[in-house]
This record gives structure tokens, C-alpha cells and sequence, in this order.
């Protein structure tokens, strides 16, 4: 058996499992990898500094990547030489990370599947390969759903002065008071994408509060609306969820699929042991 390394990228945070040829695992982490928002000079940056990989110690004969922004061939190129230089081989398959959460929600099965993260997704599964995508915008003008959006509605709701006086104080509390500051900050960052992920952590020290569940609700509502809703397969197959938004507000998805009468399937909070599953098999 050669040594398999397996890495599943969201915006925020990459998972790495090196599985040797006794099975044994080895765990690995770097920040998240996006080639529409790093060049390949960045992605090995990352790689040097992060990933504490000792090509003296570790061996990697074949890499399986899934990533977010690697959905056409030029991307996948880009990350693919990236991998092939950096860990020495010239086994490298990558593949977008909806397909990563379609082969740990669904296995072989089919089935509609959401990645609800940083970012969001959607596909149909056949059990073999995603059949029906719909499109998605990225976090400038999409993410529906995503702690980007959820972040971004919070942002919102602070900057209006539509919060009461609670949240209001629960908000600077966690932020501070100087909203020019976090408005600097916010067009400042290279990722404003995870800058606006952070402001989830207020929803998720409100919970219980009708203004912060409003915002649970209706952002994730929106997403049923602009994906899920839209595939036909949704009504003839489960509905699974992948990712740190879904697993978070696990709850919601629930009470939404219900509302819809649609089945709900797993909510996965990350890819990445299944995977190891996945590719054991």
C-alpha cells in the first residue's frame, strides 16, 4: 500500500491526513488555500510555513486535494503544480471540495449536498459524481447561507443600529466600540471572506435571542432558497449538510427541511475523517 495524503480545503482552514502504508494516520493543518485569491507563490508559502512537513520523516506517494476555487481546469492546474513540487511526486489528483463533501455525506449514494462554511455550496450526487451544480456567485456577491453571510448580516445589523440594547453591548463587548476601526480592518484584509466568518461568534454567544435567531434563520433561509429548493432532486432524495455552519446551526437546518418537507440527511462538521474512509476503500 503507498503512502496516501489527503487534504480537504474550505476558506478558513485546510485538513491534511497522512495515511502510511500501516495505516496509521498522521494529522496536519494549515489556514485555507483559495488559487482565485493566492498565487502559487502564496500556496507554497503556506506550505513551508505551516504544514510542519519533514520530507525526511514523511513521504506522501500519492496526494488526493479537494479544495474550495479549484472548480475549472486552469485552477486545478495552478494548485496541482503547487502539490507536485512541495511534497515530490507526480501522483496528484485534485478535485473541487463539493466533491469532497458529496463522497463523506453520500458515500455511494445519491443525494443533494450543501457545504455551509466559511463559504457555501451545493451539488446533486449520483452516488459516483455530481450530476447538477448550481452556480454560485463566491462571497462578493453569493455565499448564501455561509458564516461570510451570517457575518455580514451581523455587521449590518450593528452598523444600522437595528440591534437593541443588549446585543448592542454583547457586540462591542466581543469588537469593540470603534466601528471605523472594524470598517478599516474589513476592506484592509486580504480574506475579507473569514474576517466576516468571525462575526459569528456574536450569533453564537446570542443564541436564544429572537433578533440573532431571526438572522440564523433567515440567512440560512436564503439559502434554501437560491440552492437547495432549486433542485428537483431535492424532493426525491436527503438533503446532507457539510461544514462549521451547518454542524453549528444544526438545529435550524432541521426545522427548515421539516418546514419544506424535505429529508434531512447527515450534517458533517468536517469532510475529512470520512474521506479517510473514503479512500482506504
Amino acid at each position: 500500500m503507498s503512502n496516501i495524503l489527503i487534504a480537504e480545503s474550505g476558506a478558513t482552514k485546510t485538513d491534511w491526513r497522512l495515511l502510511d502504508a500501516t495505516k496509521k494516520i498522521k494529522s496536519f493543518s494549515t489556514t485555507g488555500i483559495n488559487p482565485y485569491l493566492q498565487t502559487p507563490e502564496m500556496i507554497l508559502a503556506v506550505l513551508e510555513n505551516e504544514l510542519g512537513w519533514d520530507a525526511k520523516k514523511h513521504q506522501a506517494d500519492k496526494v488526493f486535494y479537494y479544495g474550495t476555487g479549484v472548480s475549472n481546469s486552469e485552477q486545478q492546474k495552478k494548485i496541482g503544480k503547487v502539490l507536485t513540487h512541495f511534497f515530490q511526486t507526480k501522483s496528484v489528483t485534485v478535485n473541487h471540495d463539493m466533491l469532497a463533501a458529496a463522497r463523506a455525506a453520500c458515500g455511494n449514494n445519491k443525494g443533494v449536498v450543501s457545504i455551509l462554511g466559511t463559504g457555501s455550496n451545493s451539488c446533486y450526487f449520483d452516488g459516483k459524481q455530481i450530476k447538477v451544480q448550481q452556480r454560485s456567485l463566491g462571497y462578493i456577491a453569493g455565499d448564501e447561507g455561509s458564516g461570510n453571510y451570517l457575518g455580514k448580516r451581523v455587521l449590518q445589523y450593528y452598523a444600522y443600529k437595528t440591534f437593541d440594547d443588549e446585543l448592542t453591548m454583547s457586540f462591542e463587548k466581543l469588537f469593540g466600540d470603534d466601528f471605523n476601526a472594524i470598517v478599516k480592518k474589513l476592506y484592509a484584509e486580504t480574506f475579507p471572506n473569514r474576517y466576516l466568518a468571525e462575526f459569528v461568534l456574536f450569533l453564537r454567544e446570542n443564541r436564544g435571542h429572537f433578533m440573532v435567531e431571526n438572522i440564523i434563520e433567515d440567512c440560512l433561509n436564503d439559502f434554501f432558497n437560491a440552492h437547495i429548493l432549486k433542485y428537483r432532486q431535492s424532493w426525491k432524495s436527503p438533503i446532507h449538510f457539510v461544514g462549521s455552519i451547518a454542524f453549528e446551526f444544526r438545529t435550524t437546518l432541521k426545522m427548515l427541511c421539516e418546514q419544506y418537507e424535505l429529508e434531512l440527511g447527515n450534517i458533517i462538521k468536517s469532510p475529512i475523517e470520512q474521506l479517510i474512509g473514503y479512500h482506504k476503500e
